[in-house]
């Protein structure tokens, strides 16, 4: 069965392929090793991407913004927030009845976590206040931002446009 010639190949074979593994890793390190950095080192850039962002003034970025949202909620189309509504629509319902999410019908200038029967999470409840549009604007850009530790799992709309258009579709949402 087994005996020490045996025992002794199967060691020696396990020792030079350790021994493989070994140089194998060494000269892959000796070809892509860029060096060790601590945490306060800078480390120099491979290479740069100009995106002409370097000479300009504050006026341009100031005249990137945009309309405010004000402005924008002002001239805000409820039909676009609609279409906008349906990334909405897995976790609240617009019928009276709660989901994942509370339901949104009267959502607009109601109380914060003020929906009977729904489960609100401590910080929603700590929050406060009205959901007023403005409100709900900086709620729907960055709903972890502006309640920490909400159950809501929405990163949030992006555009503006989006924000003011779904606000005022639900404005329209009686409740």
């Amino acid at each position: 069965m087994f005996d020490t010639m045996t025992i002794t190949k199967a060691g020696g074979a396990l020792c030079g392929a350790f021994l493989i593994f070994l140089l194998g890793k060494w000269a892959a390190e000796g070809l892509y090793h860029t060096g060790t950095v601590s945490h306060g080192d800078e480390v120099a850039q491979a290479y740069t991407i100009d995106t002409g962002d370097a000479g300009d003034s504050g006026d341009t970025a100031e005249a990137d913004t945009g309309p405010d949202f004000a402005t924008l909620y002002a001239s805000a189309d409820a039909a676009k927030g609609e279409k906008v509504f349906s990334k909405c629509k897995a976790c609240h319902k617009i019928d009276g009845t709660n989901a994942t999410g509370p339901h949104l019908d009267g959502v607009v200038d109601r109380a914060v976590a003020s929906v009977a029967g729904f489960g609100y999470s401590d910080p929603m409840v700590a929050h406060g206040g009205d959901w007023t549009p403005e409100v709900l604007e900086a709620f729907l850009a960055n709903p972890k931002g502006v309640v920490p530790g909400t159950k809501m799992s929405f990163a949030g709309l992006p555009k503006v446009e989006d924000r003011a258009n779904i606000i005022a579709y639900l404005a329209t949402l009686g409740g």
